[in-house]
């Protein structure tokens, strides 16, 4: 199997002296094409701030990430945002989508970012509204979708550039627990048609009993790593 993700004795730590506070301490971790994986742990183990170091959100304090074998810790601001852009597809608890733009102008504008042709962003909406869904609510605004049709568009803006690796944090928060079974759903099934590999930060049962992978953290150190 290809490795797509692999980090070495990360290291990041907030405060400082008296106050300092280790959030992730020596964690090294390979992620391979393909894998559903949760990063699980109490509040405070370090889960969003490795999703965070994944995703290049980020900067370690040690140690190094390498997406599909570059090192993201050495790039600079630029070469960093580029690369998150055609690299990794993120979704956020909170959706992030642009209220004043549809569900289909969301889900295209990283493909206007990437210089991808007209016909293939509209060809590419289209698929993706279908494959989470949301056939007829293009046009849109994410004011007048549910908070379940907002994550579904949020997936779909994460899977449209085609990135190496989808990072989702917390991404059924905020849904009631039949919406989240429904997005979990679309999610794994694209996973297991697609090959897609995700990556999750989590409390939530309904991620962990659907993940193929648990990585345990506690005091940001790896405390288990399970493969189902």
């Amino acid at each position: 199997m290809t490795t797509v993700i692999e980090t070495r004795d990360l290291y990041r730590y907030f405060g400082s002296d008296e106050t300092e506070i280790v959030a992730l301490d020596h964690v090294s971790v390979d992620i391979q094409e393909g894998e559903f994986t949760a990063i699980i742990g109490p509040s405070g183990s370090g889960k969003t701030t490795l999703l965070h170091l994944i995703g290049g959100l980020d900067e370690p304090d040690g140690g190094s990430v390498k997406l599909s074998g570059t090192n993201i810790a050495e790039m600079n601001g630029n070469e960093l945002s580029d690369f998150r852009r055609d690299h990794i597809g993120f979704i956020f608890q909170a959706y992030n989508l642009i209220p004043v733009l549809s569900a289909e102008e969301n889900i295209e504008y990283i493909m206007l970012l990437q210089g991808i042709s007209p016909a293939e962003r509209k060809k590419r909406v289209q698929e993706m509204l279908a494959l989470v869904g949301l056939e007829g609510l293009g046009e849109r605004r994410p004011a007048h979708l549910s908070g379940g049709q907002q994550q579904r568009v949020a997936v779909a803006r994460a899977m449209a550039s085609k990135p190496d690796i989808i990072l989702a944090d917390e991404p059924t928060a905020n849904l009631d627990s039949k919406t989240g079974i429904s997005l979990l759903e679309v999610m794994r099934e694209l996973n297991q048609t697609r090959n897609m590999t995700f990556i999750f930060s989590t409390h939530d049962e309904k991620i962990m009993e659907r993940a193929t992978r648990l990585i345990h953290l506690r005091d940001g150190k790896v405390e288990q790593d399970e493969r189902k």
